[in-house]
C-alpha cells in the first residue's frame, strides 16, 4: 500500500500537468523553446520534493513525477480535443487528425499527403478537421475569405519551415521576409519591394537570362547524340537551376555543363523532406538548428545561399538580377537592406522559384508525351508560329498560344506545384476571423486549402477531372463541360500568391515550345507511364523521379 507521502506526490504529478494544460497549453499553446523548456522540463520536478522521502532515490523520483505530469497533459489534451465543446468539434475528420498533428507528419512523411488530403474530403466533404486546431477547405465559395483580399495572412505552418539556421531564412526576421510574414501590414511593405523586381522593365532582363539557358540546354541535349534516353527530368531541374542562379545572383551555376559536382542540386532536394514534416509541428522548428545531426540539409543550403550572397554583394553583377531590384541598388548607404533580409529573400527566390517551376516543366513534358494527340496538336500549333529556324524566344506571342497554354493549364490543374500547403489564418493578435456568416474561427485556427483536391473536385471541373484534357480550356461555352476559373489556384489567390507568377509562366512556354521544336521526343521503350505519378512526392512542393526520354533532333 502507498504511502501518504508518496499518494500526495503523484497526485500532485497528476494535477499540476491538467492544470498547466488547462491554464497554459489549451488557451496559450507557447511554442517557444524557452517557454516549453518550464513548463515541460522544470515544472515537474517540484513534486520530486515530495515523492523523494517515501522512494529514497531521486532518480526513481523523477521519474515517476514526470511520467504523471505528462500523462495528465496528454490525457487532459485528448479529452479537450474530442469534447463537443471544442471549437473545431462541429467539423468532422478520422480520430488520429481531432487527438494530435503527430497523424499528418506520419502522413506527410510517405510523400503523398496530398492524396491522403483528396480521401478526407471524398469521406467527409468539403470542409475537414484535419489537425487539433486546423481544417482544411475545398469550397470555391468560401476562397475569398480564406486566400483572397479579404483573407488571412500566412499561418504557423510557415513558422515550422524556418529550420536553416541563423543567417537567413532561419532567422525569425518579419520585416522585409516575404514568404512567410504572418502579419498584413509587414507582408503588403515587403510585397512591394517584391512588385519591384517583377515589373515589365525587370521581366525583360529575366527573359534575355532565360533565353540563353534554354539555348543552352537545346545545344547541351544535342551534343549528346541520340545513343540512348536521357532523364530529361534530371535536365530540365539543372537547366531552371542555372537560371535562377542568374537571375537572382548574377551568375555561378553552371549544372547544365558542370553536372552537380558539389552537389547542391542534391541538397536541396533532399533539404526539403524535413521541413514538411516540422511544419505540421512548428513548435519543434525553433530548437532543430541547435540539434547538429538534424536539418544538416537545409542548414547546408543555407550556408550555400550566405556565400553566394555574400559574392554578390562584394562583386556586384553584370546584369539587373532579381537582388539588383530587392536591394534597389542606388549608393546611398541610408537605404541599404539588412543582411538577413537579404538572406531570406535569396533563399526564397532559389528554392521557390527553381524547384516549384522545376517540377511543373517536368509535369508538362509527362503529361504531353504521355498523350500522343496532345503532342501532335501542340507541335503543330508551334510549328504554324514559329517557322522552321525560328527562335520561340518572343515572350508576348508564346502567352498568345491558345493550345500551349491550355497545356501548361491542364498541367498545374492536375500537378499544381504546391499540392496541399497553402495554409492561411488570424493574424496573430486579431482574435477571430469570420469565413462566412455561419462560419468564424479563432486566431490559432489554421485553414489549409490544398489546391490538389480543389482542381480535381468534379464539382468544378469535369467531366473527367482526373483526365488530362487540355481541351476543357477551349471550350468553357461547351453546358457540358465545367471549368471553374475561381477554383484554379496554381500560384495561389490574393496578396500572399506567387510574385514569381509571371517568370514561372515564361519559363514553361518558352521551354516546352522551344523543346517541342527542336526535338522529335518520345517516352523511353518499357516505360511504365503510370510510375511517374507514384514517383510524386508532396514535401511541400512536388518531388519528382525520372522521366527517361529519347530525343532526336529535327532536321
Amino acid at each position: 500500500m502507498a504511502s501518504p507521502d508518496l499518494s500526495l506526490g503523484l497526485l500532485t504529478s497528476g494535477v499540476l500537468g491538467y492544470v498547466v494544460h488547462r491554464t497554459v497549453f489549451q488557451p496559450y499553446e507557447p511554442r517557444s523553446v524557452e517557454w516549453l523548456a518550464v513548463l515541460l522540463l522544470l515544472v515537474p520536478a517540484v513534486p520530486t520534493a515530495v515523492l523523494l522521502a517515501p522512494i529514497g532515490s531521486t532518480l526513481l523520483a523523477l521519474s515517476v513525477a514526470y511520467y504523471m505530469y505528462y500523462c495528465s497533459i496528454i490525457i487532459a489534451a485528448v479529452a479537450y480535443r474530442l469534447l463537443p465543446t471544442h471549437p473545431l468539434a462541429m467539423y468532422p475528420g478520422p480520430l488520429p487528425c481531432k487527438i494530435t498533428k503527430l497523424w499528418l507528419v506520419y502522413q506527410a512523411n510517405t510523400g503523398k499527403l496530398h492524396e491522403y488530403m483528396r480521401r478526407l474530403h471524398a469521406k467527409y466533404g468539403p470542409v475537414v478537421r484535419i489537425g487539433p486546431n486546423e481544417i482544411s477547405v475545398v469550397d470555391v465559395d468560401l476562397i475569398p475569405r480564406i486566400l483572397g483580399s479579404e483573407g488571412m495572412p500566412k499561418g504557423s505552418l510557415w513558422e515550422g519551415r524556418r529550420i536553416s539556421g541563423k543567417r537567413g531564412a532561419g532567422a525569425k526576421n518579419n520585416r522585409g521576409n516575404l514568404i512567410g510574414n504572418r502579419y498584413k501590414d509587414r507582408h503588403a511593405e515587403a510585397r512591394k519591394t517584391w512588385n519591384r523586381a517583377f515589373t515589365p522593365a525587370a521581366l525583360k532582363d529575366y527573359e534575355l537570362i532565360l533565353v540563353r539557358r534554354v539555348a543552352q540546354l537545346v545545344d547541351e541535349l544535342k551534343n549528346r547524340g541520340t545513343a540512348g534516353p536521357v532523364d530529361l527530368s534530371l535536365w530540365l531541374s539543372y537547366c531552371i537551376f542555372d537560371f535562377m542562379g542568374d537571375m537572382v545572383f548574377g551568375g555561378g551555376f553552371e549544372l547544365m555543363h558542370e553536372g552537380d559536382k558539389d552537389g547542391i542540386y542534391r541538397t536541396m532536394v533532399a533539404g526539403l523532406h524535413l521541413p514538411a514534416l516540422t511544419q505540421q509541428i512548428p513548435w519543434v522548428a525553433p530548437a532543430l538548428p541547435y540539434v547538429p545531426w538534424i536539418g544538416r540539409h537545409m542548414k547546408a543550403l543555407g550556408q550555400f545561399a550566405f556565400k553566394c550572397t555574400t559574392k554578390r554583394l562584394q562583386e556586384g553583377s553584370v546584369t539587373n538580377d532579381l537582388l539588383y531590384h530587392l536591394l534597389d541598388e542606388v549608393p546611398n548607404p541610408e537605404k541599404q537592406t539588412p543582411f538577413p533580409v537579404i538572406m531570406t529573400n535569396a533563399v526564397t527566390a532559389m528554392l521557390a522559384g527553381s524547384d516549384t517551376t522545376a517540377v511543373a516543366l517536368c509535369n508538362a513534358f509527362y503529361c504531353v508525351l504521355a498523350h500522343p494527340g496532345v503532342y501532335q496538336r501542340l507541335r503543330e500549333e508551334l510549328d504554324a508560329t514559329f517557322p522552321q529556324g525560328t527562335e520561340p524566344v518572343d515572350a508576348a506571342k508564346l502567352a498568345s498560344l491558345e493550345y500551349l497554354n491550355a497545356v501548361i493549364n491542364e498541367t498545374l490543374r492536375l500537378y499544381p506545384s504546391i499540392p496541399t500547403s497553402l495554409q492561411r489564418a488570424p493574424q496573430p493578435g486579431t482574435g477571430t476571423h469570420q469565413i462566412s456568416p455561419t462560419f468564424v474561427i479563432d486566431e490559432r485556427t489554421g485553414v489549409l486549402v490544398p489546391p490538389y483536391v480543389l482542381h480535381r473536385d468534379p464539382r468544378y471541373f469535369s467531366p473527367d477531372p482526373d483526365r488530362f484534357w487540355p481541351e476543357r480550356w477551349l471550350r468553357r461555352d461547351d453546358p457540358g463541360i465545367v471549368t471553374n476559373a475561381s477554383a484554379f489556384i496554381p500560384f495561389s489567390s490574393g496578396p500572399p500568391n506567387c510574385v514569381g507568377r509571371p517568370v514561372a509562366l515564361l519559363s514553361l512556354r518558352m521551354v516546352l515550345a522551344w523543346m517541342m521544336l527542336r526535338f522529335d521526343m518520345r517516352l523511353a521503350e518499357g516505360y511504365d507511364v503510370k510510375q511517374w505519378e507514384r514517383d510524386l512526392k508532396d514535401y511541400f512542393a512536388f518531388q519528382k523521379g525520372r522521366l527517361p526520354v529519347v530525343l532526336r533532333p529535327r532536321s
